[in-house]
């Protein structure tokens, strides 16, 4: 899959209209019951957004799968708050099995779903200045592909991805799995950083790389206080200078929530930070996190030259002020700014697991062999409640339950599916809502990966893939409250009123190219993902 790209001069001005290739390579993960010296990305490869180089920085392939929607409004308030009211799904009366044959549940269908926000981060890709991002501004839309233009993406301010993430009950515990307990919900404020300059090509030094990778996460629980109960840096939770104390679940201080509950999600910015609100109206418990120095959030230090790693405390905010195709970080593989995303296609079943978290023994009826992508792996007894064994890492060969026909909606037995996330668009300033909504999905890059297409061969491309049984997608109909919500799983979710087609295919549209920069006066053209834009918000509170 490897290829040349072809190169066209602009004037002066070099532009490449091919990205390179990915190569398949695989991370690995430790097992619940150990621990390894690997970046907090690696460890959890579900956790971290998705770049756009797809690898890590041992050069393996890190990509992952995200289908998301995302919201659109150029009134300003729009890039830097919003609402969601969110029904969190319950499980299958029927639990899952080692054979495949019983229940298929959230944790296997995703290890995580998230709310997304752009933030500033003077220290993150593409490193062009280290000058203060100011924050909440569309000022810092810099999204030309032309190396001569004053707003070149190249010399975009620098920029965090902010991610919202909920977490399913009922299998493996954190800090390495993906459970806070076996019955309940919980959710974490994950800030992602990119630490490679783009311009140059330097990442950052040794001693960064191998505590924190070239993507440090800052990470916080929701707690009931507000309050973090562990330092939220990267430094602080990396598993070569620390037990990751951020990471591990605290039950006297986090907030959980059960399955079925109505929970109020506000995103909004605050004079210490980006402010994170759940409030749970099924059980009267409410919880909060901000991204502020107070809670132990900080920015590593770019520095390719420095013999240490270091960080600097700093106070993450909402970089943009509207959302829009334009309000891009510029080192991700979406195009998103506020979006809901899940992240799917990390479980694969496995009939026995080795000591070093590796699949030794095939899997499901549905998924008989052993794959080169069967890592990070836990047995059953690492479970909290349901004793199966799995493995997390990205499933590119697309056999795991998440492209079966096991989600609600795709036919299968009720009894023996979850539930669908339900959620509504959200609303900023006091119910405004926003006029415009995208299907997104970065399902090329795996596709690219595991050889199902190549850049030249783009219209092999196909959501779902050739040969795959289903790929999740977004419906739309009538909340409790009366006004619209989103479901997420197949075109038959009961209730659903739109289904923007009737399949993914038609949902997700067609490849787009997406530029970034990868010089000091060049733009390159990656494909990452399926796009389609709507002409409005045909799904409104």
């Amino acid at each position: 899959m490897r290829r040349r790209a072809r190169v066209f001069l602009v004037g002066s001005v070099a532009v490449l209209l091919a990205t390179p290739a990915v190569a398949l390579s695989v991370t690995s993960a430790a097992p619940a019951s150990g621990t390894t010296a690997t970046s907090m990305c690696e460890q959890h490869p579900y956790m971290c957004t998705d770049t756009a180089r797809h690898k890590n920085y041992e050069g393996q392939y890190s990509g992952h799968d995200e289908p998301a929607v995302a919201f659109y409004s150029n009134t300003p308030g729009s890039g830097n708050q919003a609402t969601y009211p969110l029904t969190l799904p319950r499980d299958s009366a029927v639990a899952p099995t080692n054979d495949a044959t019983g229940g298929t549940w959230n944790f296997q269908l995703h290890p995580a779903f998230w709310f997304g926000m752009i933030l500033c981060d003077n220290q993150s890709s593409p490193e062009f200045t280290n000058a203060p991002c100011t924050p909440n501004s569309d000022k810092n839309i810099f999204d030309s592909p032309d190396p001569r233009a004053p707003d070149w993406i190249g010399h975009h301010p620098g920029s965090a991805f902010m991610e919202m993430q909920f977490y399913p009950p009922g299998w493996t515990g954190w800090p390495a799995g993906v459970s806070c307990t076996a019955t309940q919900w919980c959710a974490a404020l994950n800030v992602d950083s990119l630490n490679i300059s783009d311009l140059t090509g330097a990442e950052n030094n040794p001693d960064c790389l191998a505590k924190v990778s070239d993507e440090p996460v800052n990470f916080a629980f929701i707690t009931k206080s507000g309050v973090a109960h562990a330092p939220a840096s990267p430094l602080e939770n990396s598993p070569l200078t620390s037990n990751q104390p951020g990471l591990t679940f605290n039950p006297a201080t986090d907030m959980v929530m059960n399955p079925g509950d109505r929970v109020t999600v506000d995103m909004h910015d605050t004079a210490a930070g980006l402010t994170i609100s759940l409030n749970d109206h099924t059980s009267g418990v409410s919880g909060s996190m901000t991204a502020s120095t107070a809670n132990g959030f900080a920015q590593v230090v770019f520095d390719p030259t420095a013999k240490t790693c270091k960080e600097l405390p700093y106070a993450f905010h909402p970089q943009f002020s509207t959302s829009g195709p334009h309000t891009r970080a510029e080192w991700t593989a979406h195009s998103l700014n506020v979006s809901y995303s899940d992240e799917i296609g990390h479980f694969e079943y496995c009939n026995k697991v080795g000591v070093a978290g590796n699949c030794k023994s095939g899997g499901s009826a549905t998924d008989p062999t052993r794959d080169a992508d069967d890592h990070a792996c836990f047995r059953a007894s690492a479970s909290l409640l349901v004793p199966i064994n799995g493995c997390l890492d990205t499933d590119v060969d697309f056999d795991g339950p998440t492209y079966h026909n096991v989600w609600p909606g795709t036919g299968a037995d009720p009894t023996r599916t979850a539930e669908p996330v339900r959620f509504t668009s959200p609303t900023f300033k006091h119910g405004t809502q926003y006029s415009q909504v995208a299907f997104e999905t970065d399902l090329v890059n795996l596709e690219r990966a595991f050889g199902y297409c190549t850049n030249d061969t783009l219209s092999a491309c196909t959501v779902p893939p050739k040969g795959v049984d289903f790929y999740p997608m977004f419906t739309s109909g009538k909340s409790p409250s009366g006004g619209c919500e989103w479901r997420e799983g197949g075109p038959a979710v009961p209730g659903a009123k739109n289904t923007f087609g009737g399949s993914a295919t038609s949902e997700f549209g067609s490849v787009v190219a997406t530029f970034y920069p990868i010089g000091p006066r060049a733009t390159q053209v990656f494909y990452e993902n399926f796009q389609r834009v709507l002409p409005n918000n045909p799904c409104q509170q």
